[in-house]
């Protein structure tokens, strides 16, 4: 892979790219532009607040972009296969770096969520960087479950199952319920049977209850959602200030910069809750024009997984639809009161280089599975002397070869010469395809072949006679067949 290639744009090309891959390439560049902005608004106040450095959140930010961009662009240029070869060890680095979150001194608690390790300025989220390693291994794993003994299948069971309650004792388990929804949902697209995917999902939900029943503060969050105003300045402040400032941005919103439940009234605005803010100073028409992009980016995943030729780039595709767009989903349901409370972080706006660098890197997958569902063999039919092959495209919707001859001197051909075929080979000529003639005409043919030999009886005493005749009818059988 070229170096040139981790850059985030040009001067490496996606005209070669198929429709679909070029569009989300471009879509995921803008919305990550606008996150940029929407954060520094959101996080300004709060900034100077707290550090006295109103963009000390948006340069901390732009280092995580930085890094997810990186991977971003080397996500798109390593096939899908090279990528599965990795998988494995990410996944399992991921899976340890999760139980060392509860090693005393090592991980760090924020909230009273311990999710981190304190690794200098920039502290490692396990359980977000695992997201584009699980997509990987699930796909794999899924695509290969026939041919897998009952061992391999229970010790992956296993290891998802170990992923799922790692995350959940941080606690986490909003984040918990998305891996286990899109591990559920690859496996269901896989094709994998009905009755264990039921089975597994009850065993979901029980788990989902358990954890609720055992933790008080999720209980709460549960509560303050089904009647946020009995107590707006308890349990259901964060929920009543964020419907607040949804319902402050009216149809137009308050203007870029202008919001005002961001002068510490809303908590954590900049990170769980930007939505309220962007949706406060670009109003309803703001919040539209963002569902809006996020059903143009999953129409296209989905277009990708229908036209994917290999089930790997489908189950890709369908896993990184799953992280991007229902996550943005779930955590704007929470923001206008539709969900529970979560920790979800929206996908290129909220603050945070660990949910930045794990977007990017799945929306690079994403792209990678458009690259790869629509590549296409080109061959080069013989030409005549003096003129350049005509190229053909097997597979594939995006024409962007030739596939008309034209006039060119031998010495104007692009690529090596040993790829063309030779010239002195004779010209293709056209031959026609034989076809089946009709039973009448099969008959008449007979009929007629017949009248001649019994018109003609003194042609079969000349042996020159008969040859002819003999000639006649071969000629007349060769032609009915390819008439």
């Amino acid at each position: 892979m070229k170096i040139r290639r981790l850059i985030p744009s040009p001067p490496y090309s996606t005209e070669e790219w198929a429709a679909e891959a070029r569009f989300l390439h471009w879509l995921t560049l803008f919305w990550l532009g606008i996150g940029l902005v929407v954060l520094f608004s959101a996080s300004y106040h709060a900034g100077a607040v707290e550090f006295g450095d109103g963009f000390y959140y948006s340069k901390r930010q732009l280092l995580g972009v930085v890094l997810g961009l990186l991977g971003f662009c080397a996500v798109i240029h390593i096939r899908l296969q090279r990528l599965m070869n990795l998988s494995a060890l990410g996944f399992f680095l991921c899976l340890v770096l999760i139980f060392a979150t509860k090693i005393p001194g090592l991980g760090m608690t924020i909230n009273g969520a311990t999710r981190w390790i304190d690794i200098g300025p920039f502290p490692l989220q396990p359980s977000e960087l695992i997201k584009p390693f699980l997509i990987l291994q699930s796909a794999y794993i899924f695509n290969r479950w026939p041919r897998l003994t009952l061992g391999e299948r229970l010790g992956w069971l296993f290891l998802f199952l170990l992923t799922l309650l790692g995350i959940l004792i941080q606690p986490n388990l909003s984040t918990t319920a998305l891996c286990g929804m899109t591990l559920w949902l690859i496996a269901l697209a896989a094709g994998l049977r009905y009755r264990s995917l039921l089975v597994t999902a009850l065993a979901g939900i029980g788990l989902a209850a358990i954890s609720v029943l055992r933790n008080p503060y999720q209980q709460s969050r549960i509560l303050s959602f089904l009647s946020p105003w009995d107590d707006p300045l308890g349990d259901g402040f964060q929920l009543h200030q964020s419907l607040l400032a949804v319902g402050s941005g009216g149809l137009l919103g308050t203007g870029f910069g202008e919001s005002q439940l961001k002068l510490s009234y809303l908590p954590i605005q900049h990170t769980d809750f930007i939505f309220a803010v962007f949706a406060e100073e670009f109003g309803l028409l703001g919040g539209f024009c963002f569902l809006l992009l996020l059903a143009t980016y999953s129409f296209l995943a989905l277009r990708v997984a229908m036209k994917s030729t290999h089930a790997i780039q489908r189950l890709v595709a369908i896993g990184a639809m799953i992280f991007l767009i229902g996550q943005s989903l779930i955590n704007i349901g929470v923001v206008i009161g539709v969900l529970p409370t979560t920790g979800l972080p929206l996908p290129m706006f909220s603050y945070g280089g660990n949910s930045m660098i794990s977007s990017l890197l799945i929306a690079g997958l994403l792209i990678r599975s458009a690259r790869e569902s629509q590549n296409a063999e080109v061959v080069a039919i013989p030409h005549h002397e003096g003129e350049s092959p005509s190229l053909i495209r097997l597979v594939g919707d995006h024409a962007s070869v030739a596939t008309s001859r034209h006039r060119t001197p031998a010495t104007g051909l692009k690529g090596s010469s040993a790829d063309l075929p030779s010239t002195d080979r004779p010209p293709l000529k056209l031959v026609r395809r034989p076809q089946k003639s009709s039973i009448w005409k099969r008959m008449m043919a007979k009929l007629r072949s017949s009248r001649r030999t019994i018109s003609a009886p003194t042609k079969r005493t000349d042996p020159r006679a008969v040859l002819a005749a003999k000639k006649q009818q071969l000629k007349q059988r060769r032609n009915s067949r390819f008439r």
